[in-house]
């Protein structure tokens, strides 16, 4: 018998959650963002799902051809652009949109003869200082892409840094517009965060992430109350159970020592399955639908939970690591990392179950 963990990907909850961005969204298009695999959830099998988005956005060339190999026919972003020269031919080959965020990479298109007609994206820097171009590069290298002979659309397009935070878009929202002032072209501004909640972000194309995948950017706004629901659950089983007397202790360095008599179950998901190693004592866990606590270190291929309280819980008993009935954004707080870091880091080991 194969290892019990396994992950359930419910491709009816990424159709749900694209249409909860629908409505969000407005009369703005939606570049479906795929990057990391499709945060963890699997490239082919998202682009079946979210079939109904405008385009996607991917990082590599690799997710690219993988897309187009699988049918896909929709527009392609490729959010870093290209790398080298060489790439280029890939952006004919398959049909892409390059996001163009460094004078490299106008020099190199002004010095080639295009094969057909491409789209581009101009990367504008407005104040997270990662990618694109500043106040005294954007108008120079935008009229420059505007000029090559075979250039169709040029939009315009930058990222936000505290969209889900307490500073918000305003302050990079007005630069941008200041930077931009004058120059009549399409826009791409918002991310999940920024869609969810700024009116004034959903315009041209929006880019929507981690929302699709049924986790909420914000700290204090769940999944459940933007209306979306969790298309990945991990989940496993129990496979021994270890009762503790008093001053006994647990897992590697020691790291929990019984204060009373309790009962562990030891669960078969570790950091080598996609676990978070520094998740702490008291994460939440979920043994037979009952919530309970992470106990100890998380070891590579095990973990240990207090299973005193849940008296009919016994080897084998169902154990729900994150997802339905528990949200990935509240073991990902206990933990002191984010739901984006969970989904992504799913180990290739382990089994995936897909549900339509």
């Amino acid at each position: 018998m194969p290892r019990p963990i396994r992950a359930t990907i419910r491709a009816s909850a990424l159709r749900h959650n694209l249409q909860v961005a629908r409505e969000y969204a407005g009369d703005a298009c939606i570049w479906a963002v795929m990057k990391a695999n499709a945060y963890g959830h699997g490239l082919e099998r998202a682009a079946r799902a979210l079939a109904d988005a405008d385009g996607f956005a991917v990082l590599d060339f690799q997710e690219a051809a993988r897309l187009r190999l699988a049918g896909v026919t929709k527009p392609i972003l490729m959010l870093e652009g290209f790398f080298r020269p060489l790439d280029v031919n890939l952006i004919f080959k398959y049909q892409l949109t390059p996001v163009i965020h460094h004078v490299e990479q106008v020099e190199l298109l002004r010095h080639m003869d295009f094969p057909a007609d491409m789209d581009v994206y101009v990367k504008v820097n407005s104040g997270m200082n990662r990618l694109g171009f500043g106040v005294d590069e954007l108008r120079v290298n935008y009229n420059a892409l505007q000029l090559l002979p075979r250039t169709r659309d040029v939009t315009l397009m930058t990222h936000f840094a505290d969209a889900e935070g307490e500073e918000g878009i305003q302050g990079q929202l007005r630069w941008f517009n200041e930077m931009t002032g004058g120059l009549e072209a399409p826009r791409s501004l918002a991310n999940s965060a920024a869609m969810l909640r700024f009116k004034e972000a959903r315009e041209g194309w929006v880019r929507p992430g981690i929302m699709l995948y049924g986790c909420s950017p914000f700290t204090d706004w769940s999944a459940a109350d933007i209306g979306l629901q969790p298309a990945m659950t991990l989940g496993s089983e129990l496979i021994a159970v270890q009762n503790l007397a008093p001053g006994e202790r647990v897992g590697y360095g020691f790291g929990f020592e019984a204060k009373e008599a309790m009962t562990l179950g030891v669960v078969a998901c570790g950091y080598a399955d996609g676990y978070p190693r520094h998740a702490p004592t008291g994460t939440p866990v979920l043994v037979k639908g009952r919530r309970t606590t992470l106990v100890g270190r998380v070891s590579m291929d095990m973990l240990c939970v207090d299973i005193t309280d849940i008296e009919d819980a016994y080897i084998g008993s169902p154990v729900t690591l994150w997802g339905e009935g528990l949200p990935a954004e509240e073991v990902a707080a206990a933990a002191g990392t984010v739901s984006y870091e969970l989904l992504c880091a799913l180990a290739a080991r382990v089994p995936i179950h897909e549900e339509p």
